[in-house]
């Protein structure tokens, strides 16, 4: 019998990169949120062995390489189970747009096998599992609002809450590389002498606390993103950012109504994805 999942997208109101590191990677300061934009997993098994995973309409890697058939692989391992595994993944979050679909599209098959296998393993355990999967892994297992450090894989939870606000998505339907982005990061280490800004405690405070280093990379490249920030804050915006290496851009609004005015605004004056989504 088959169950269905919800799998969020994710958005950075702040990434700040501090440095190489001497595997390649860069350390990062990260602060992460889910929203309500899901892609929805129909997940099944059976008695036949193997992984599949089908996703309608978007080219996905084959077979073992992509990341959701290796979440259900490295499960099925850790449970010493044979059992088949059947993943169909209805998307609606944007593929290479810095919203993590395709981590936390993982990160739900490891929850949703964990469950469905009956295996008890903690949320830790998973996450563990996860960051060998991808950094972003991690964060959608332990899936509240978080400070991300290291690669984005060390988490813990913000120290007071975030005000109630909505958001609004947009993405101008174009794929960005996060490597070729963090390829072409000039920077300099600052590990030493960071430190993480004080969080918003109002709409208003938004505006001072969004940032993210890696928009001068994706910006000259995409000027488009640019022209997003500008048009959210015309539609009454109190702060827009670029979410992880972009494209995808979000406004922040005070309430519900302005947050769907402006999105069907965006949506029908430049045909790029618009939707509003609240924090989850």
């Amino acid at each position: 019998m088959a169950k269905t999942f919800l799998a969020p997208a994710k958005i950075n109101l702040r990434l700040d990169v501090l440095g190489k590191r001497p595997d390649g990677y860069h350390d990062l300061s990260m602060v992460m949120q889910c929203v309500s934009l899901y892609d929805c997993i129909e997940i099944s098994l059976s008695e036949g062995g193997g992984v599949v995973v089908e996703c309608p309409g978007v080219e996905i890697s084959p077979g073992g390489e992509n990341i959701a058939a290796r979440a259900a692989t490295a499960l099925l391992k850790k449970a010493g189970s044979d059992l088949g595994v059947r993943v169909r993944v209805e998307k609606h979050i944007p593929v290479a747009a810095g919203l993590g679909g395709g981590s936390s599209d993982a990160a739900t098959v490891l929850l949703a096998l964990n469950e469905m296998l009956n295996l008890g393993l903690p949320l830790s355990e998973l996450m563990s599992v996860g960051s060998t999967l991808g950094a972003d892994v991690p964060f959608f297992i332990f899936h509240e609002p978080a400070v991300a450090e290291g690669i984005g894989d060390i988490l813990s939870p913000l120290p007071c809450k975030l005000p109630p606000v909505w958001y609004v998505l947009v993405n101008p339907g174009i794929a960005v590389s996060t490597a070729w982005v963090y390829q072409n990061l000039g920077l300099t280490s600052r590990n030493d002498e960071y430190r993480l800004p004080g969080f918003p405690n109002s709409v208003e405070g938004f505006s001072r606390f969004l940032h993210n280093d890696l928009e001068k990379v994706t910006i000259p490249g995409y000027p488009v993103v640019a022209e997003i920030k500008e048009s959210l804050l015309a539609c009454g915006a109190r702060a827009a950012l670029m979410s992880g290496s972009g494209p995808t851009v979000f406004g922040v609004f005070a309430d519900e109504v302005s947050a769907r005015a402006a999105s069907e605004k965006m949506g029908r004056e430049k045909g790029w994805m618009a939707v509003a989504v609240e924090p989850v």
